[in-house]
């Protein structure tokens, strides 16, 4: 059976490049989207948690998102963040996402308030129903405060054509086992932890919502097609080569440690707005040591 959605096996979470005044760097955006797409992606989420969306405005977000399209000139899929803990924030913003020209958005579950099953179901149905284009749903009860449960998002699966795949950012397996159970066939679901990739795709998952993937996403994407072909110990040991900057790239609040290595390869400026804050400079020489002792050979 065909896949109704297939965004591919690596999508990355694009950080979004500021200059010193803390501007968006639009010029550093369409380099870093041209960079991702010729290094691994197959698509890019703007407007993510990666991209700093809490601190983004809804017109950054929208300029963000024809930028990067004009960038990539159709080599990459374009996913573009447009949830909220609003309903109708995120109803709205789905709708103009569409009209703009994303190929897929990413919904988060609703942070904050806290929703019931119930509360999440009417969330994203409305959302659903508010746009053509295809949803992943994004589960991250770390930043929410709540878990999606399996059965709400086989339902949500079941019931809208458009909810066509899940980015599941926790690492319980047995949830994923009882996901491929549960949900339709065609129903895709990405890993949101770099280090998680490897044991997801073994119970059936189809990729990565990736962070690393800004640093190592030929590396990422040597790793699924040695998975997907069968050669299993060339897989485990790529991913074991991987797994220092998988778990050092996260080493402090997303993106910073990220930015931070995108700036020592001269890709983008080193700035992040608050709250976050940059590296210290303990911080900064341990990122770069594991990233120095990484052989791309």
């Amino acid at each position: 059976m065909p896949k109704r959605y297939d965004a591919g096996e690596v999508i990355t979470a694009m950080v979004t490049p500021f200059d010193k005044n803390k501007k968006i760097d639009y010029d550093k955006v369409e380099e870093l989207a041209k960079y991702l797409v010729e290094n691994g992606s197959d698509a890019i989420l703007v407007a993510g948690t990666t991209g700093e969306s809490p601190t983004l405005t809804h017109e950054e977000e929208l300029e963000l998102l024809s930028t990067v399209k004009r960038a990539v000139a159709n080599k990459a899929k374009i996913v573009m963040g447009a949830g909220s803990n609003s309903t109708e924030t995120a109803v709205k913003m789905s709708k103009l996402v569409q009209k703009e020209g994303a190929d897929a958005i990413l919904s988060v579950v609703p942070y904050y308030n806290k929703p019931s099953q119930a509360g999440m179901f009417a969330h994203f149905s409305a959302v659903a129903e508010s746009t053509d284009l295809p949803i992943i749903l994004y589960n991250i009860p770390s930043r929410t405060g709540v878990n999606m449960s399996v059965e709400t998002i086989a339902k949500l699966a079941n019931t809208h054509s458009n909810i066509v795949a899940l980015k599941q950012s926790f690492g319980d397996m047995d949830f994923v086992s009882e996901l491929k159970i549960a949900c339709p066939e065609d129903f895709m679901i990405y890993s949101g932890d770099d280090s998680l990739t490897l044991p997801m795709m073994a119970l059936g998952a189809d990729g990565i919502i990736s962070v690393a993937s800004h640093i190592v996403g030929n590396e990422i994407k040597s790793m699924i097609h040695n998975f997907k072909s069968g050669q299993l110990h060339a897989a485990k040991n790529m991913h074991l080569k991987l797994y220092p900057i998988f778990k050092k790239i996260f080493m402090a609040p997303n993106p910073v440690p990220v930015k931070a290595a995108l700036a020592k390869q001269g890709l983008i400026e080193d700035y992040v707005r608050l709250p976050l804050v940059q590296l210290n400079e303990e911080e900064r020489a341990e990122l770069y040591s594991v990233l120095n002792s990484f052989d791309k050979d």
